[in-house]
């Protein structure tokens, strides 16, 4: 069965349009609350990036959970990564995070997390959808007596327990000592864990973006916009600057040269360096949008790759299935099930920042390696919800056939809908960057017609 309201990273939309209303909210809170009950559930942890809707959404949730006779704990703003390890810390039996990861500040989302920190499975999904069914359709919302509603605690020191966490990951016998690190958090959900962590480990840091008002979350900053980051790297003369996304679950590299890592890139360093150290246990999971440069330098040292569906739940599937440790998208998603059970940004910087130090190169150096193949990306939106019914149409499989006759051997061609936006994502790579151009601009202008 089709999930109805879950995409590939939980419920997102618009803060005041359907799905995004106080309304549904405490709808999802009481029937996941009756879902995770039924398992045992008694305590649910709740975290929120920084958007000003937050607190309308923990509010609506909160109060649904209670009705459905759960316990809430509160630990206000926090990287979704540290909602899934502080559930497990705080013998929570799931998690919630309120973030539309790296949306702008008017969209919101809603994920849920179990006690293990593993996104839930589409089965509980689909039973959670059902009985939601009832509560907006049939106002079947049915709330426990006095005595069994679920009572509310907050959390006041869950943003230091997730900064040791983190430094755990780093070999005890290293420091970041000499290093200047320029560190953009998004003003989002991570900027007041990422420059303490770095800065506790022994590097100069210079943090930008860390200032949230509750609208300028991924405002022309963070992962998904790197032009601030890359001057702040050549003004300051640092080493390198690592950039978080608003919920803190993907990170993108900017090298002492202004020049970007990203997520590709960031896979094959971790790749290489445990292949070295005899760590690897198995291969790489990438996604169907992973550069073909990673799998061809991963082919060279004989590690072998596979491909999952875009997101890292699928990511995490594909791990699961193959028993490999190391997997995630060139967005950023970085997932290593050694230290973490989900994509986490700040544990991530801190491998290949453990990596640069034991190499004894710079993130330059390290990454050179990897010669990564052209790739256009072309975002087309939609104008009504009918993205299956386009990708089908003749027309637009036409242009597909017409382009990889172009491309021939030398590239490759993606569309696929975004799980998270109205849009169809349109990826074409080959050896020859204008080509690539082309072609992608050839097939989005079909969807667009």
């Amino acid at each position: 069965m089709s999930r109805k309201y879950f995409g590939t990273d939980g419920v997102r939309g618009k803060v005041g349009t359907f799905p995004i209303t106080p309304d549904f909210a405490m709808k999802l809170g009481w029937a996941a609350g009756k879902v995770l009950a039924s398992t045992g559930t008694q305590e649910v942890l709740i975290g929120k990036d920084t958007r000003s809707s937050g607190y309308m959404l923990e509010s609506a949730i909160e109060a649904g959970l209670s009705a459905a006779g759960v316990n809430v704990a509160l630990i206000g703003p926090m990287p979704t990564p540290a909602v899934a390890y502080l559930a497990s810390t705080f013998r929570a039996d799931a998690g919630v995070v309120i973030s539309a990861s790296h949306n702008p500040f008017y969209d919101n989302g809603i994920k849920f997390f179990s006690n293990s920190g593993t996104k839930l499975n589409d089965e509980q999904e689909l039973e959670i959808e059902a009985l939601l069914d009832q509560a907006l359709n049939h106002n079947a919302m049915e709330c426990v007596s006095s005595e069994l509603l679920g009572k509310v605690r907050r959390i006041t020191d869950a943003a230091g327990r997730y900064i040791e966490f983190c430094k755990g990951v780093f070999a005890k016998d290293l420091t970041l000592a000499g290093l200047k690190i320029v560190v953009d958090s998004a003003n989002g959900a991570a900027y007041h864990i990422a420059p303490n962590v770095y800065r506790e480990l022994g590097a100069e840091v210079i943090s930008i973006n860390d200032k949230p008002n509750g609208t300028n979350i991924n405002d022309h900053c963070g992962a998904t916009h790197l032009d601030s980051l890359q001057t702040a790297v050549m003004v300051h003369g640092a080493d390198l600057g690592i950039a978080l996304d608003g919920d803190a679950d993907r990170v993108m590299f900017v090298d002492h040269n202004g020049h970007v890592v990203d997520g590709d890139q960031i896979l094959y360093i971790l790749a290489k360096t445990a292949k070295q150290q005899g760590t690897l246990n198995g291969g790489v999971v990438g996604t169907l949008m992973s550069n073909l440069g990673l799998e061809i330098a991963l082919k060279e040292m004989d590690i072998p790759f596979k491909r999952a569906k875009v997101g890292d739940r699928y990511v995490v599937e594909q791990l699961k299935a193959t028993g490999w440790r190391i997997g995630g998208e060139g967005s950023g998603h970085i997932l290593h099930l050694d230290h973490a059970s989900t994509g986490d940004g700040v544990v991530a910087s801190l491998l290949v920042l453990q990596a640069v130090l034991e190499s004894k190169q710079s993130l330059a150096e390290l990454v050179s390696g990897m010669l990564k193949l052209p790739q256009v990306l072309l975002n087309v939106r939609l104008i009504a919800n009918n993205a299956d019914e386009i990708l089908a149409s003749a027309a637009v499989k036409q242009a597909v056939i017409e382009a990889e006759a172009v491309l021939v051997e030398n590239g490759r061609v993606l569309l696929r809908k975004s799980g998270t936006e109205p849009l169809i994502r349109v990826m074409v790579e080959s050896t020859d960057l204008e080509m690539s151009q082309t072609q992608a601009e050839h097939i989005a202008k079909e969807l667009r017609r």
